[in-house]
């Protein structure tokens, strides 16, 4: 190979590395923009510290689902500012609930070998206390007023409510003894004032009253039925027929819930109603729109609830008494908790 013939190779080879340097550059440099962009349109998430503790301020804490480095992530934002700023943890969970300085967070878990969820229990600084196996895909978390009590449920067959082909089970779990149940399915049924046995009977929905006593939706011969359950005796009773995915006011008096009204599209059957606990009488919320979530109480006058948006679910509330009209909370959020 003559001098000339090796100049033009390695000025060949120079070239070539010049321009995959420079591909590398453009390629980071447009990744970086492309996430800025996405985030741009959304609110404004910085990362930060996120507490559950009681005495930090009244405030919300929900998933983030705004586009950029922070969707998933557990963020907080000021009760009285829930359009403001928000702070994400860095804490990524599919459905999370809290209080009183506990926390359920439902995730996904990426393995060696298979993908799964898992359950996990945070304390008040989302340090991680305890984890759980979960057997499907999850849908919905609570925590009892005292912190004591957490509750999911999961989708193990199908992953929807709005057909009658799924299967989905529900769990309780101590956090102080660490005793699960891992299934409502065990307990004793009790159904208009008889016992009750079925291979069909799904539960899910958990809203707690106590540390002893819950509600909850069970299925079963194609029908719902509000439940109350007794922890220590392990059994539910039927209350009422028609009645999914309760939540008990701050109170104790109400319980806000989705029902499936006849006439509505098969994948949108439900509007919104409160219960009055003392009368068992009915009021109808000013939702027209299906809204297929386990609401929150934000206070004892107003209710909470998530329906697709722009970046996968907007939050929303709406007057407890039948009164008003829905009012848009935040864009890309779900799964809130007030605290403080």
């Amino acid at each position: 190979m003559t001098l000339r013939t090796k100049l033009i190779v390695l000025v060949t080879a120079l070239v070539v590395l010049a321009g995959v340097a420079t591909a590398s550059v453009l390629h980071a440099a447009g990744r970086e923009d492309r996430k800025n962009r996405e985030q741009a349109g959304g609110p404004p998430v910085t990362g930060g510290e996120v507490s559950l503790a009681p005495d930090s301020g009244r405030r919300i804490v929900f998933r983030n689902m705004a586009w950029g480095p922070h969707r998933d992530e557990l963020a907080t934002v000021p009760a009285a500012d829930p359009s403001g700023p928000r702070t994400a943890s860095g804490v990524k969970c599919l459905r999370f609930y809290a209080a009183a300085g506990t926390g359920v967070c439902l995730r996904a878990e990426r393995g060696a070998v298979q993908d799964g969820y898992r359950a996990v229990i945070l304390d008040a600084r989302l340090e991680e206390r305890a984890h759980y196996s979960l057997p499907g895909i999850p849908t919905r978390a609570r925590v009892s007023p005292s912190g004591r009590l957490a509750a999911w449920t999961v989708f193990v067959g199908g992953d929807s409510y709005a057909g009658t082909d799924f299967s989905t089970r529900t769990a309780i779990l101590d956090t102080r003894t660490g005793r699960l149940t891992k299934t409502l399915e065990d307990f004793a049924i009790e159904r208009d004032g008889h016992p009750y046995r079925a291979s069909d009977v799904n539960f899910w929905g958990v809203t707690f009253a106590d540390d002893q006593h819950f509600y909850a939706t069970m299925a079963t011969g194609k029908k719902t039925y509000l439940v109350r359950g007794d922890l220590t005796a392990r059994k539910v009773t039927t209350l009422r027929t028609n009645l999914e995915c309760p939540s008990l006011s701050p109170d104790g008096t109400r319980l806000a819930f989705k029902k499936r009204v006849p006439g509505l599209p098969a994948d949108a059957p439900w509007r919104l109603y409160v219960l009055d606990l003392a009368t068992m009488h009915e009021t109808p919320l000013a939702e027209p729109r299906s809204v297929d979530d386990q609401l929150v109480w934000q206070d004892d006058r107003t209710v909470a609830y998530s329906l697709p948006g722009d970046y996968g679910a907007d939050l929303y509330t709406l007057p407890a008494n039948g009164t008003g009209s829905p009012h848009r909370l935040l864009t890309a959020g779900l799964a809130p908790a007030y605290l403080g």
